[in-house]
Protein backbone atom coordinates (compact mmCIF):
# COMPACT_ATOMS: atom_id res chain seq x y z
CA UNK A 1 0.00 0.00 0.00
CA UNK A 2 1.46 3.44 -0.86
CA UNK A 3 2.34 5.61 2.09
CA UNK A 4 -0.30 8.17 3.02
CA UNK A 5 -0.71 11.22 5.23
CA UNK A 6 -4.13 9.94 6.26
CA UNK A 7 -3.00 8.45 9.59
CA UNK A 8 -0.50 11.13 10.62
CA UNK A 9 -0.55 14.84 11.33
CA UNK A 10 -0.50 17.50 8.61
CA UNK A 11 2.83 19.15 9.36
CA UNK A 12 3.91 22.59 8.21
CA UNK A 13 7.65 23.28 8.51
CA UNK A 14 9.30 26.39 7.14
CA UNK A 15 12.87 25.51 6.10
CA UNK A 16 13.62 28.70 4.16
CA UNK A 17 16.20 29.78 3.26
CA UNK A 18 18.20 26.59 3.99
CA UNK A 19 16.75 23.13 3.24
CA UNK A 20 19.33 20.75 4.67
CA UNK A 21 19.32 18.52 7.71
CA UNK A 22 20.29 21.29 10.23
CA UNK A 23 17.36 23.40 9.09
CA UNK A 24 14.98 20.44 9.41
CA UNK A 25 16.25 19.63 12.92
CA UNK A 26 15.81 23.24 14.00
CA UNK A 27 12.29 23.46 12.55
CA UNK A 28 11.15 20.27 14.28
CA UNK A 29 12.66 21.31 17.63
CA UNK A 30 10.89 24.68 17.38
CA UNK A 31 7.57 23.01 16.53
CA UNK A 32 7.84 20.72 19.59
CA UNK A 33 9.18 23.41 21.94
CA UNK A 34 6.42 25.89 21.03
CA UNK A 35 3.69 23.32 21.50
CA UNK A 36 2.59 23.23 17.85
CA UNK A 37 3.43 19.54 17.98
CA UNK A 38 1.91 18.18 21.19
CA UNK A 39 3.38 15.22 23.13
CA UNK A 40 2.29 11.95 21.56
CA UNK A 41 1.65 13.45 18.11
CA UNK A 42 2.48 10.95 15.36
CA UNK A 43 4.80 12.34 12.70
CA UNK A 44 4.71 11.51 9.00
CA UNK A 45 6.93 8.72 7.75
CA UNK A 46 10.37 9.73 6.56
CA UNK A 47 9.35 8.99 2.97
CA UNK A 48 6.14 11.08 3.15
CA UNK A 49 7.82 14.04 4.87
CA UNK A 50 10.75 13.95 2.45
CA UNK A 51 8.37 14.03 -0.51
CA UNK A 52 6.37 16.89 0.97
CA UNK A 53 9.43 19.01 1.83
CA UNK A 54 11.32 17.96 -1.32
CA UNK A 55 14.39 16.91 0.60
CA UNK A 56 16.34 13.64 0.62
CA UNK A 57 14.69 10.82 2.55
CA UNK A 58 18.02 10.09 4.29
CA UNK A 59 18.02 13.66 5.67
CA UNK A 60 14.62 13.09 7.27
CA UNK A 61 15.59 9.65 8.63
CA UNK A 62 18.83 11.04 10.11
CA UNK A 63 16.95 14.00 11.61
CA UNK A 64 14.43 11.69 13.24
CA UNK A 65 17.27 9.56 14.62
CA UNK A 66 19.09 12.59 16.02
CA UNK A 67 15.98 13.98 17.72
CA UNK A 68 15.15 10.55 19.16
CA UNK A 69 18.64 10.45 20.66
CA UNK A 70 18.14 13.93 22.14
CA UNK A 71 14.80 12.97 23.66
CA UNK A 72 12.58 15.16 21.49
CA UNK A 73 11.01 12.21 19.66
CA UNK A 74 10.21 8.56 20.35
CA UNK A 75 10.44 5.72 17.83
CA UNK A 76 8.53 2.51 18.49
CA UNK A 77 8.42 -0.57 16.34
CA UNK A 78 5.13 -0.71 14.48
CA UNK A 79 3.82 2.67 15.66
CA UNK A 80 6.13 5.08 13.82
CA UNK A 81 7.78 8.18 15.18
CA UNK A 82 6.01 10.38 17.72
CA UNK A 83 6.72 13.46 19.80
CA UNK A 84 8.14 12.38 23.15
CA UNK A 85 5.57 12.28 25.94
CA UNK A 86 7.67 14.27 28.44
CA UNK A 87 9.11 17.05 26.33
CA UNK A 88 8.89 20.39 28.17
CA UNK A 89 6.81 22.82 26.14
CA UNK A 90 7.48 26.55 26.35
CA UNK A 91 4.21 28.53 26.30
CA UNK A 92 4.13 31.47 23.92
CA UNK A 93 5.23 34.72 25.50
CA UNK A 94 2.25 36.83 26.53
CA UNK A 95 1.61 39.89 24.43
CA UNK A 96 2.09 42.94 26.66
CA UNK A 97 -1.04 45.07 26.95
CA UNK A 98 -1.59 48.36 28.60
CA UNK A 99 -3.59 48.03 31.82
CA UNK A 100 -7.17 49.09 31.24
CA UNK A 101 -9.96 49.12 33.72
CA UNK A 102 -13.22 48.10 32.11
CA UNK A 103 -16.30 49.90 33.41
CA UNK A 104 -18.83 47.70 35.17
CA UNK A 105 -21.79 49.65 33.83
CA UNK A 106 -22.46 51.24 30.47
CA UNK A 107 -24.84 53.83 29.08
CA UNK A 108 -23.01 54.09 25.78
CA UNK A 109 -25.32 54.31 22.76
CA UNK A 110 -25.45 52.00 19.76
CA UNK A 111 -26.62 48.70 21.22
CA UNK A 112 -29.91 47.16 22.33
CA UNK A 113 -30.19 45.13 25.51
CA UNK A 114 -28.46 41.99 24.28
CA UNK A 115 -29.93 39.91 27.10
CA UNK A 116 -33.37 40.52 25.55
CA UNK A 117 -32.57 38.58 22.37
CA UNK A 118 -35.52 36.18 21.80
CA UNK A 119 -33.48 33.00 22.00
CA UNK A 120 -36.39 30.56 22.31
CA UNK A 121 -38.37 32.08 19.44
CA UNK A 122 -35.25 32.40 17.26
CA UNK A 123 -34.30 28.78 17.92
CA UNK A 124 -37.80 27.65 16.97
CA UNK A 125 -37.66 29.71 13.77
CA UNK A 126 -34.23 28.28 12.97
CA UNK A 127 -35.48 24.73 13.38
CA UNK A 128 -38.51 25.34 11.17
CA UNK A 129 -36.37 27.03 8.53
CA UNK A 130 -33.72 24.31 8.49
CA UNK A 131 -36.28 21.51 8.40
CA UNK A 132 -38.00 22.95 5.34
CA UNK A 133 -35.01 24.45 3.53
CA UNK A 134 -34.26 23.02 0.09
CA UNK A 135 -30.82 21.52 -0.37
CA UNK A 136 -29.82 24.30 -2.78
CA UNK A 137 -30.19 26.83 0.06
CA UNK A 138 -26.95 25.48 1.52
CA UNK A 139 -24.98 26.18 -1.64
CA UNK A 140 -23.99 29.32 -3.50
CA UNK A 141 -27.13 31.29 -4.18
CA UNK A 142 -28.38 34.68 -5.30
CA UNK A 143 -26.01 37.37 -3.97
CA UNK A 144 -29.07 39.55 -3.29
CA UNK A 145 -29.97 37.14 -0.49
CA UNK A 146 -32.34 34.25 0.04
CA UNK A 147 -35.69 34.82 -1.75
CA UNK A 148 -37.56 33.75 1.40
CA UNK A 149 -36.04 36.61 3.40
CA UNK A 150 -36.40 39.19 0.64
CA UNK A 151 -40.10 38.38 0.30
CA UNK A 152 -40.60 38.55 4.07
CA UNK A 153 -38.75 41.85 4.29
CA UNK A 154 -40.69 43.36 1.40
CA UNK A 155 -44.00 42.61 3.13
CA UNK A 156 -42.79 43.79 6.53
CA UNK A 157 -41.17 47.02 5.32
CA UNK A 158 -44.21 47.99 3.26
CA UNK A 159 -46.53 47.38 6.21
CA UNK A 160 -44.45 48.72 9.10
CA UNK A 161 -42.25 51.40 7.51
CA UNK A 162 -44.12 52.51 4.37
CA UNK A 163 -41.30 51.37 2.09
CA UNK A 164 -41.93 50.60 -1.59
CA UNK A 165 -40.04 47.31 -1.56
CA UNK A 166 -40.00 44.89 -4.48
CA UNK A 167 -38.27 41.67 -3.28
CA UNK A 168 -36.19 41.74 -6.46
CA UNK A 169 -34.71 45.11 -5.48
CA UNK A 170 -33.66 44.12 -1.97
CA UNK A 171 -30.04 43.16 -1.29
CA UNK A 172 -29.25 41.46 2.02
CA UNK A 173 -25.89 42.47 3.45
CA UNK A 174 -23.78 42.15 6.58
CA UNK A 175 -25.24 45.14 8.40
CA UNK A 176 -25.42 48.83 7.55
CA UNK A 177 -21.63 49.25 7.36
CA UNK A 178 -21.26 46.75 4.54
CA UNK A 179 -24.29 48.15 2.73
CA UNK A 180 -22.87 51.69 2.86
CA UNK A 181 -19.50 50.44 1.65
CA UNK A 182 -21.11 48.73 -1.34
CA UNK A 183 -23.03 51.88 -2.21
CA UNK A 184 -19.90 54.02 -2.01
CA UNK A 185 -18.01 51.63 -4.29
CA UNK A 186 -20.82 51.74 -6.84
CA UNK A 187 -21.19 55.52 -6.67
CA UNK A 188 -17.48 56.08 -7.16
CA UNK A 189 -17.32 53.61 -10.04
CA UNK A 190 -20.20 55.51 -11.64
CA UNK A 191 -18.36 58.82 -11.49
CA UNK A 192 -19.55 60.24 -8.17
CA UNK A 193 -16.97 62.24 -6.23
CA UNK A 194 -18.62 63.45 -3.02
CA UNK A 195 -21.00 62.25 -0.31
CA UNK A 196 -22.46 64.48 2.40
CA UNK A 197 -23.34 63.30 5.89
CA UNK A 198 -25.22 65.10 8.62
CA UNK A 199 -22.97 67.40 10.66
CA UNK A 200 -23.55 65.16 13.70
CA UNK A 201 -23.03 61.48 12.91
CA UNK A 202 -21.02 58.35 13.64
CA UNK A 203 -17.32 58.84 12.93
CA UNK A 204 -17.16 55.27 11.65
CA UNK A 205 -19.70 56.14 8.98
CA UNK A 206 -17.51 58.92 7.63
CA UNK A 207 -14.50 56.60 7.72
CA UNK A 208 -16.30 54.12 5.47
CA UNK A 209 -17.02 56.87 2.96
CA UNK A 210 -13.48 58.25 3.03
CA UNK A 211 -11.93 54.79 2.70
CA UNK A 212 -13.93 54.26 -0.51
CA UNK A 213 -12.35 57.36 -2.05
CA UNK A 214 -15.29 59.75 -1.89
CA UNK A 215 -14.88 63.31 -0.68
CA UNK A 216 -16.79 64.15 2.48
CA UNK A 217 -18.99 67.16 3.09
CA UNK A 218 -21.66 67.91 5.68
CA UNK A 219 -25.16 69.30 5.93
CA UNK A 220 -26.19 71.26 9.05
CA UNK A 221 -28.56 69.72 11.59
CA UNK A 222 -30.88 71.22 14.19
CA UNK A 223 -33.88 70.05 16.21
CA UNK A 224 -35.89 69.58 12.98
CA UNK A 225 -33.27 67.39 11.33
CA UNK A 226 -30.93 68.02 8.43
CA UNK A 227 -31.20 71.24 6.42
CA UNK A 228 -30.61 70.06 2.88
CA UNK A 229 -32.02 73.00 0.98
CA UNK A 230 -30.70 75.61 0.49
CA UNK A 231 -27.50 74.08 1.88
CA UNK A 232 -24.39 75.01 -0.09
CA UNK A 233 -22.56 72.12 1.57
CA UNK A 234 -24.91 69.58 -0.01
CA UNK A 235 -25.12 71.45 -3.30
CA UNK A 236 -21.97 69.84 -4.68
CA UNK A 237 -22.53 66.36 -3.25
CA UNK A 238 -23.53 63.42 -5.41
CA UNK A 239 -25.25 61.67 -2.50
CA UNK A 240 -26.45 62.57 0.99
CA UNK A 241 -26.76 60.20 3.95
CA UNK A 242 -29.62 61.00 6.34
CA UNK A 243 -31.23 59.58 9.50
CA UNK A 244 -34.76 60.97 8.93
CA UNK A 245 -36.80 58.99 11.47
CA UNK A 246 -34.51 59.72 14.43
CA UNK A 247 -31.42 61.84 13.85
CA UNK A 248 -28.33 60.37 15.44
CA UNK A 249 -27.22 61.65 17.87
CA UNK A 250 -29.27 64.86 18.36
CA UNK A 251 -32.56 62.95 18.39
CA UNK A 252 -34.79 65.06 16.14
CA UNK A 253 -37.10 63.92 13.35
CA UNK A 254 -36.72 65.28 9.83
CA UNK A 255 -39.56 67.80 9.53
CA UNK A 256 -42.16 67.35 6.79
CA UNK A 257 -41.02 70.39 4.80
CA UNK A 258 -37.42 69.22 4.98
CA UNK A 259 -38.35 65.73 3.77
CA UNK A 260 -39.97 67.38 0.76
CA UNK A 261 -36.94 69.63 0.27
CA UNK A 262 -34.61 66.63 0.38
CA UNK A 263 -36.58 64.86 -2.34
CA UNK A 264 -36.63 68.04 -4.43
CA UNK A 265 -32.85 68.28 -4.05
CA UNK A 266 -32.41 64.71 -5.28
CA UNK A 267 -34.70 65.20 -8.27
CA UNK A 268 -33.25 68.58 -9.24
CA UNK A 269 -29.60 67.56 -8.98
CA UNK A 270 -29.83 63.89 -9.95
CA UNK A 271 -28.36 63.13 -6.53
CA UNK A 272 -29.01 60.11 -4.35
CA UNK A 273 -30.47 60.06 -0.84
CA UNK A 274 -29.37 57.22 1.47
CA UNK A 275 -31.81 56.68 4.33
CA UNK A 276 -30.33 55.03 7.43
CA UNK A 277 -33.43 53.76 9.24
CA UNK A 278 -31.44 52.29 12.09
CA UNK A 279 -34.16 52.41 14.78
CA UNK A 280 -37.29 53.52 12.94
CA UNK A 281 -39.51 50.94 14.68
CA UNK A 282 -38.95 52.51 18.10
CA UNK A 283 -41.15 55.60 18.45
CA UNK A 284 -42.89 56.01 21.81
CA UNK A 285 -45.00 59.16 21.79
CA UNK A 286 -46.83 58.48 18.53
CA UNK A 287 -46.94 56.09 15.58
CA UNK A 288 -43.50 55.79 13.94
CA UNK A 289 -42.87 58.19 11.05
CA UNK A 290 -42.87 56.40 7.71
CA UNK A 291 -39.70 56.00 5.68
CA UNK A 292 -38.47 58.83 3.47
CA UNK A 293 -38.05 56.26 0.70
CA UNK A 294 -41.82 56.10 0.28
CA UNK A 295 -41.80 59.64 -1.15
CA UNK A 296 -39.27 58.91 -3.90
CA UNK A 297 -38.38 55.22 -4.37
CA UNK A 298 -36.30 56.05 -7.46
CA UNK A 299 -34.13 58.62 -5.66
CA UNK A 300 -33.75 57.05 -2.19
CA UNK A 301 -31.85 53.97 -1.03
CA UNK A 302 -33.47 52.56 2.09
CA UNK A 303 -31.01 50.92 4.51
CA UNK A 304 -32.41 48.81 7.35
CA UNK A 305 -30.87 46.50 9.91
CA UNK A 306 -31.65 44.01 12.68
CA UNK A 307 -28.83 45.40 14.83
CA UNK A 308 -31.12 47.48 17.06
CA UNK A 309 -34.25 45.36 17.00
CA UNK A 310 -32.46 42.03 17.58
CA UNK A 311 -28.67 42.12 17.93
CA UNK A 312 -25.69 43.48 15.97
CA UNK A 313 -24.03 40.08 16.18
CA UNK A 314 -26.47 38.72 13.59
CA UNK A 315 -24.86 40.97 10.94
CA UNK A 316 -28.15 41.22 9.08
CA UNK A 317 -28.94 44.34 7.09
CA UNK A 318 -30.74 45.16 3.85
CA UNK A 319 -30.78 47.73 1.09
CA UNK A 320 -33.89 48.60 -0.91
CA UNK A 321 -32.48 49.99 -4.14
CA UNK A 322 -33.65 52.12 -7.06
CA UNK A 323 -33.66 50.00 -10.21
CA UNK A 324 -30.54 51.57 -11.82
CA UNK A 325 -28.42 50.70 -8.76
CA UNK A 326 -29.51 47.08 -8.40
CA UNK A 327 -27.12 45.34 -10.80
CA UNK A 328 -24.05 47.43 -9.85
CA UNK A 329 -24.64 46.80 -6.13
CA UNK A 330 -25.17 43.07 -6.74
CA UNK A 331 -21.91 42.96 -8.72
CA UNK A 332 -20.11 44.73 -5.87
CA UNK A 333 -21.63 42.27 -3.38
CA UNK A 334 -20.29 39.33 -5.38
CA UNK A 335 -16.80 40.79 -5.17
CA UNK A 336 -17.16 41.58 -1.46
CA UNK A 337 -18.33 38.23 -0.08
CA UNK A 338 -20.70 36.63 -2.60
CA UNK A 339 -23.54 36.09 -0.12
CA UNK A 340 -24.55 36.36 3.52
CA UNK A 341 -25.01 33.22 5.64
CA UNK A 342 -28.04 31.32 4.36
CA UNK A 343 -29.10 29.76 7.67
CA UNK A 344 -29.45 33.10 9.47
CA UNK A 345 -31.38 34.46 6.51
CA UNK A 346 -33.76 31.53 6.53
CA UNK A 347 -34.22 31.84 10.29
CA UNK A 348 -34.95 35.56 9.98
CA UNK A 349 -37.47 34.90 7.22
CA UNK A 350 -39.26 32.30 9.34
CA UNK A 351 -39.18 34.64 12.35
CA UNK A 352 -40.77 37.47 10.36
CA UNK A 353 -43.34 35.25 8.61
CA UNK A 354 -44.48 33.71 11.90
CA UNK A 355 -45.18 37.12 13.44
CA UNK A 356 -42.44 36.56 16.00
CA UNK A 357 -40.48 39.58 14.83
CA UNK A 358 -43.51 41.88 15.20
CA UNK A 359 -44.20 40.56 18.68
CA UNK A 360 -40.58 41.02 19.71
CA UNK A 361 -40.48 44.60 18.40
CA UNK A 362 -43.68 45.47 20.26
CA UNK A 363 -42.30 44.03 23.52
CA UNK A 364 -39.04 45.90 23.15
CA UNK A 365 -40.86 49.11 22.23
CA UNK A 366 -42.73 48.96 25.54
CA UNK A 367 -39.58 48.08 27.46
CA UNK A 368 -37.46 50.86 25.97
CA UNK A 369 -40.25 53.38 26.38
CA UNK A 370 -40.34 52.46 30.07
CA UNK A 371 -36.58 52.88 30.33
CA UNK A 372 -36.65 56.30 28.71
CA UNK A 373 -39.44 57.43 31.03
CA UNK A 374 -37.48 56.21 34.05
CA UNK A 375 -34.33 57.99 32.86
CA UNK A 376 -36.17 61.29 32.35
CA UNK A 377 -37.91 61.02 35.73
CA UNK A 378 -34.70 60.16 37.58
CA UNK A 379 -32.84 63.11 36.06
CA UNK A 380 -35.71 65.47 36.84
CA UNK A 381 -35.63 64.38 40.48
CA UNK A 382 -31.92 64.01 41.16
CA UNK A 383 -30.22 66.22 38.55
CA UNK A 384 -32.85 68.81 37.59
CA UNK A 385 -30.33 71.09 35.90
CA UNK A 386 -29.65 68.38 33.30
CA UNK A 387 -32.06 68.54 30.38
CA UNK A 388 -33.21 65.77 28.02
CA UNK A 389 -34.00 66.72 24.41
CA UNK A 390 -34.97 64.86 21.26
CA UNK A 391 -38.15 62.97 20.48
CA UNK A 392 -39.23 59.97 22.54
CA UNK A 393 -37.76 57.34 20.25
CA UNK A 394 -34.92 54.92 19.71
CA UNK A 395 -32.40 53.66 22.23
CA UNK A 396 -30.63 56.90 23.17
CA UNK A 397 -31.37 60.34 24.58
CA UNK A 398 -29.43 63.60 24.43
CA UNK A 399 -28.77 64.85 27.96
CA UNK A 400 -27.61 68.46 28.20
CA UNK A 401 -25.14 69.01 31.03
CA UNK A 402 -25.83 71.38 33.93
CA UNK A 403 -24.27 74.83 33.53
CA UNK A 404 -20.55 74.91 34.21
CA UNK A 405 -19.95 71.20 33.57
CA UNK A 406 -17.82 69.97 30.68
CA UNK A 407 -18.17 66.75 28.74
CA UNK A 408 -14.64 65.62 29.55
CA UNK A 409 -15.10 66.24 33.27
CA UNK A 410 -18.41 64.37 33.46
CA UNK A 411 -17.19 61.40 31.42
CA UNK A 412 -14.08 61.12 33.60
CA UNK A 413 -16.11 61.39 36.82
CA UNK A 414 -18.44 58.65 35.59
CA UNK A 415 -15.50 56.42 34.68
CA UNK A 416 -14.19 56.71 38.24
CA UNK A 417 -17.55 55.34 39.42
CA UNK A 418 -17.41 52.48 36.90
CA UNK A 419 -19.87 53.97 34.41
CA UNK A 420 -19.10 54.33 30.71
CA UNK A 421 -20.58 57.39 28.98
CA UNK A 422 -20.07 59.07 25.62
CA UNK A 423 -19.86 62.82 25.04
CA UNK A 424 -21.80 64.49 22.27
CA UNK A 425 -18.58 66.02 20.95
CA UNK A 426 -17.49 62.57 19.80
CA UNK A 427 -19.97 62.86 16.93
CA UNK A 428 -19.26 66.39 15.74
CA UNK A 429 -17.87 66.98 12.25
CA UNK A 430 -16.36 70.09 10.74
CA UNK A 431 -17.47 73.26 12.50
CA UNK A 432 -20.52 71.73 14.19
CA UNK A 433 -21.07 73.15 17.68
CA UNK A 434 -23.51 72.38 20.46
CA UNK A 435 -23.76 73.00 24.21
CA UNK A 436 -22.07 70.25 26.28
CA UNK A 437 -24.17 67.10 26.36
CA UNK A 438 -24.06 63.31 26.69
CA UNK A 439 -25.46 60.73 24.28
CA UNK A 440 -27.01 58.32 26.77
CA UNK A 441 -27.78 54.83 25.50
CA UNK A 442 -30.56 53.69 27.80
CA UNK A 443 -31.10 50.58 25.67
CA UNK A 444 -27.66 49.15 26.40
CA UNK A 445 -27.74 47.82 30.00
CA UNK A 446 -29.46 44.54 30.81
CA UNK A 447 -32.60 44.90 32.92
CA UNK A 448 -30.89 44.00 36.18
CA UNK A 449 -28.28 46.75 35.71
CA UNK A 450 -30.37 49.58 34.32
CA UNK A 451 -31.38 51.17 37.63
CA UNK A 452 -27.79 51.10 38.90
CA UNK A 453 -26.47 52.72 35.73
CA UNK A 454 -29.09 55.51 35.88
CA UNK A 455 -28.41 56.11 39.58
CA UNK A 456 -24.70 56.49 38.84
CA UNK A 457 -25.47 58.93 36.03
CA UNK A 458 -27.65 61.01 38.32
CA UNK A 459 -24.97 61.03 41.01
CA UNK A 460 -22.39 62.29 38.52
CA UNK A 461 -24.67 65.01 37.16
CA UNK A 462 -25.94 66.12 40.56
Amino acid sequence: MPESWATSVDLHLDLAPARGRPALERALRDAVRSGRLAPGTRLPSSRALAADLRVARNSVAETYGQLVAEGWLEARQGSGTRVASRVPVSPPAPVPTAPRRQPRHSLRPGSPDLSSFPRTAWLAASRRALASAPAEALGYSDPRGRPELRRALADYLARARGVHADPGRIVVCGGFAQGLGLLCDVLRAGGARSLATEAWCQSGTRSIVADRGLELSTVPVDESGARLDPSPEAGGADAVLLTPAHQFPLGGVLAAERRTAAVHWAVATGGLLIEDDYDGEFRYDRHPVGALQGLAPDRVVYAGTASKTLAPGLRLGWLVLPAPLLEPVVAAKVLADRQHGALDQLAMAAFVDSGGYDRHVRRRRLAYRGRRDRLVAALAEHAPRARVTGVAAGLHALVHLPPGRTEAEVVAAAARRGLALEPLGLYATGSATHPPALVVGYGTPPDHDFATAVNLLCAVLA
